[in-house]
């Protein structure tokens, strides 16, 4: 009896850790299955672990589906090297501007139920930056030194423009136009403000292009959020809550991670050339600064949750959150021929293979990088995929002509991040036989 015991015990505590994993997407009973090569996936940790090895990298996981099945799904290295802590299956990351998705979708949900329409400028739900004007440069002959020169803009920025960064907003985080220096001069990723507060503040500074002429990767994201909590009217971390991660079973996905969880947090290693860790946001607790831009964490197997939502047509195990023909509107073509690129995007986004550029067979749709052409880009991908990235080094894309969903998850630099972008693509695809 006392074995017998023993043994259902045993097996409740089995059955307990298998519920923690079942909320992930279903298991392949093997690769081949879904048309992967077994000894094709394995190169995956080869690559990976060989960078954890050198020290480059402290680890990451992977997580690969096809099919509504999952072919691959490895946590590799180490979550605190320092530490000496395997990575696990479960850690919990940082995933920075992987949150954009998120926030799009959200906002999508509520132009769904008619309470926004794509087309209304953003003034009609955030009154405060009805009268944006345009920053323009100028030489002043007097002095020969730049000026900022106010003018009026040609029209408003609407909520697709928002949604597709073509706002007149910019981030002061990439470029030294005079524009980004009063972006960063108003501390607009101060971690304490609301995202009132935080509106306010952009109210205050002038847009860096005419709304909707140019393409400029930017902090429209997070003045959606705000526009969220004005329509929804409960606070962004509660609608993203109750609208979509609860929903969908993402337990593990939110703006911080509980104290109760925080052993599961990904750390970055030590940069032995500086004796420190690169600097990333402490989500050990709530922030008032709810950025939908970049401010969320999530875990592979949530990120993939949502990922398999998307491709699904916006549906997930009998939960539908969007209808098919939005995803598909959203994962369409939303830039023009001959539109304007900022200066940043032709000189530090283009060469990562992360802007929306003819030159690299790309362009963006609500919240999506979206891929038009099955070449030109340094990475393989089908003509129609989507995806977005963090700069800590987090991924996924979504190939619809493959049924297929991957997801990265690690900590690294923003200099590493291209790399390793390019590698989990790689492996991906050349594991793929049918």
């Amino acid at each position: 009896m006392k074995c017998l015991k023993i043994a259902c015990l045993i097996a409740i505590v089995a059955c307990s850790a298998f519920s923690a994993f079942a909320q992930g997407l279903p298991a392949a009973s093997k690769p081949e299955e879904v048309g992967f090569s077994s000894e094709r996936l394995s190169r995956i940790r080869t690559a990976f672990q060989a960078e954890v090895d050198k020290g480059v990298i402290p680890g990451a996981v992977i997580l690969v589906a096809r099919r509504g099945k999952v072919a691959y799904f490895e946590a590799i290295g180490f979550q605190n090297r320092e530490n000496k802590k395997d990575m696990k299956p479960d850690a919990i990351f940082r995933i920075a501007s992987m949150s954009k998705p998120l926030a799009s979708v959200a906002v999508m949900m509520l132009v769904e139920e008619g309470k926004i329409q794509l087309l209304d400028p953003v003034s009609r739900y955030l009154p405060e930056i009805k009268n944006l004007q345009v920053g323009v440069e100028k030489s002043n002959d007097a002095t020969g030194s730049r000026e900022l020169v106010l003018e009026p803009a040609q029209r408003e920025m609407t909520i697709q423009d928002l949604l597709r960064h073509t706002s007149g907003l910019t981030y002061g985080i990439f470029g030294k136009s005079l524009v980004k220096q009063a972006y960063l001069a108003a501390n607009l990723f101060d971690g304490n403000q609301t995202l009132a507060e935080f509106v306010s503040k952009i109210a205050k500074l002038p847009l860096a292009h005419q709304p909707g002429s140019t393409w400029d990767y930017s902090h429209s994201t997070d003045v959606l959020g705000r526009v969220a909590e004005v329509v929804s009217g409960q606070s962004f971390d509660q609608f993203i809550a109750e609208r979509i991660t609860k929903p969908l079973g993402l337990s593990d996905t939110g703006f911080y991670v509980p104290q109760e969880q925080v052993a599961r947090l990904a750390e970055p290693q030590i940069d032995p050339t500086t004796g420190k860790r690169w600097p990333m946001a402490d989500v050990t607790s709530r922030p008032n600064y709810l950025s939908g831009g970049a401010g969320m964490v999530s875990t592979a197997s949530d990120y993939a949750r949502f990922a398999q939502m998307l491709l699904n047509g916006g549906v997930l195990e009998g939960t539908r959150l969007l209808s098919p023909k939005t995803i598909e509107f959203m994962t369409s073509d939303h830039l023009w021929p001959g539109i304007a690129f900022s200066p940043t995007t032709l000189d530090l986004l283009e060469p990562l293979g992360i802007a929306p550029t003819p030159r690299t067979g790309q362009s963006f749709g609500l919240g999506f990088m979206i891929r038009t052409e099955t070449g030109r880009n340094q990475m393989p991908g089908s003509s129609g995929s989507f995806y977005w990235v963090g700069i800590w080094g987090t991924a996924f894309w979504i190939d619809p002509k493959e049924q297929l969903v991957a997801v990265l998850m690690m900590q690294a630099t923003p200099t590493q991040a291209r790399y390793y972008r390019s590698v989990v693509r790689n492996v991906v695809y050349q594991a793929m036989i049918d």
